[in-house]
């Protein structure tokens, strides 16, 4: 089954849509997905705005970044520390 990428705009808009009255069933089949897709986008992205999810998504990029640099550093540490234990 192919898997579909949603915009921020497109998640938030089914959202209001379901702030709106519509209800939650009706989304999914429009949009052509399950009900757990959607409960989780509304867990996510429930009260935001456009601009909001979109800074949400810049942070998550970066935290990303953030967490491989340390990863990376960690080991690169492990290493040095590993060689000076050594006796010579």
């Amino acid at each position: 089954m192919k898997r579909m990428r949603f915009t921020e705009e497109q998640i938030i808009g089914a959202l209001k849509e379901a702030e709106a009255g519509k209800k939650p069933e009706d989304i999914c089949r429009e949009k052509g997905i399950s009900q757990w897709t959607f409960y989780q986008w509304r867990k996510k992205f429930r009260g935001m705005e456009v601009p909001d999810a979109k800074r949400l998504r810049a942070l998550e990029e970066e935290n990303r970044k953030l967490k491989r640099i340390v990863a990376d550093l960690t080991l690169d540490n492990t290493a040095l520390r590993d060689v000076l234990s050594k006796n010579w």
